[in-house]
């Protein structure tokens, strides 16, 4: 004698998500619940895969506001010193610490709004100073840091001029090294010009104090003496 089983079809997927299950039917009671459970936990791992998403996009943008906010602060705390601003006065106290650490304590994003707040203040700061007349901090060091870019390129060709004319004396390679060096203080100065701008420029919004008056002196300058200088000796 054999006994036939009764075959139970497994309930459709493709059917409205919101239809209760059937009582009288167990095994598809358990497949809603199962259908049910899968949907939470897919809801769970896109929240957690979006969360993670904006954190690290967090992350990213306040190491870049970090960097920027060093670059401002660094020049006006050297000039506050060059001032006679005592170094303790510019160093946080632990309170100060505490209620910073305290405000970034929920995650990257506070950290960011806390950075961005801090740049905010570094801009007022020179504003204010500029307000009373006194000239933007975060522009005084800009000669000596633009020196940097002129100087090196006003020196390169005075120096082959001058190694040329002890190489050859008064030669034909000489005087056409002076005619072609004529231009070229001005080929040096736009290279700096253009030069200071992509260097020192931490945000493309951000305007650079290119000191285009300085620059085109450094540049001439050295251009003029050697020239003179070679001329000199060659008449002698």
């Amino acid at each position: 004698m054999s006994e036939t089983g009764t075959a139970v079809p497994a309930p459709r997927s493709g059917g409205p998500a919101s239809a209760p299950p059937d009582p009288a039917d167990p095994i598809g009671a358990a497949w809603a619940e199962y259908v049910n459970a899968a949907r939470q936990l897919d809801g769970v791992r896109r929240a957690a895969a979006t969360a993670a998403s904006e954190q690290a996009r967090s992350v990213q943008a306040a190491r870049e506001e970090l960097t920027v906010v060093r670059a401002r602060l660094a020049p006006q705390e050297s000039q506050l010193r060059d001032l006679g601003v005592p170094a303790i006065s510019l160093t946080p106290t632990p309170p100060e610490l505490t209620e910073a650490a305290r405000s970034m304590a929920s995650g990257p994003a506070a950290v960011l709004t806390v950075l961005q707040a801090a740049r905010r203040w570094a801009d007022a700061a020179d504003d204010a100073l500029a307000a009373r007349g006194l000239p933007r901090i975060a522009r005084w060091p800009s000669r000596p840091r633009n020196l940097l870019v002129y100087g090196p390129l006003a020196l390169i060709v005075p120096l082959i001029q001058l190694v040329l004319f002890l190489v050859t004396g008064t030669s034909p390679a000489t005087i056409l090294a002076l005619i072609v060096g004529l231009p070229m203080p001005t080929v040096a100065f736009m290279a700096g010009w253009l030069a200071v701008g992509r260097l020192f420029r931490p945000r493309p919004e951000d305007r650079v104090d290119r000191t285009p008056r300085f620059g085109a002196l450094v540049c001439l300058i050295p251009a003029v003496v050697a020239t003179a200088g070679i001329v000199l000796a060659m008449l002698g």
